[in-house]
């Protein structure tokens, strides 16, 4: 079995393909930014958002350090998201990731929130291409965190069949909150 990460890395690998456009929603340090890159290749694109300055910032000497020149950086709330990406990209998107809670080595008083995540994944979702997927990665053993995750799991849950597929992946015999995945594909 995988771990949550490297699983919701897999399920973007089946698919994304190359020339598409994906989102970060929180890039955070930029590990999900550079495999998204790698994803859609030269001939895509990659719109990383992200609240805090310090995580442009790493997601930048990352994206530096290895050469990747096909990413957006933008330093906004994703509930935005469609506002930022441009209309002629709308319906382009093969997928997004996001990776709630805190931004792992800072301040843990800034965290995502289910206001902002719950539009993020409605706007984000309203604008993917058919078959289109978004992972999510949910942290909640923080502050905030139990609420997020069961504002994020009712909204997922009312979500049409007919309109969306939507995943639990999680392992129900670690201790100390551990993280799930949930994943949401739009219908063909």
């Amino acid at each position: 079995m995988k771990k949550v990460i490297p699983y919701a890395h897999e399920l973007l690998r089946e698919t994304i393909q190359p020339g598409e456009v994906a989102v970060d929603a929180t890039c955070g340090n930029g590990h999900d930014t550079t495999v998204l890159s790698k994803l859609v290749g030269d001939d895509g694109i990659v719109y990383a958002f992200d609240i805090q300055q310090q995580a442009i910032d790493r997601t930048m000497l990352l994206l530096e350090e290895q050469g990747i020149d096909n990413v957006h950086l933008l330093l906004a709330d994703h509930q935005y998201a469609q506002a930022y990406i441009p209309k002629a990209d709308h319906g382009r998107i093969g997928g997004a990731i996001f990776n709630l809670g805190y931004l792992p080595g800072s301040d843990k008083q800034t965290i995502t929130t289910p206001e902002s995540t719950v539009e993020a994944i409605r706007a984000i979702s309203a604008i993917l291409k058919p078959g289109g997927l978004i992972v999510i990665v949910v942290y909640h053993g923080h502050h905030g965190g139990e609420q997020e995750k069961q504002e994020l799991l009712d909204y997922l849950t009312s979500l049409d069949q007919k309109e969306f597929s939507v995943l639990q992946y999680a392992f129900i015999n670690q201790q100390n909150n551990p993280p799930f995945l949930l994943a949401l594909q739009k219908s063909v």
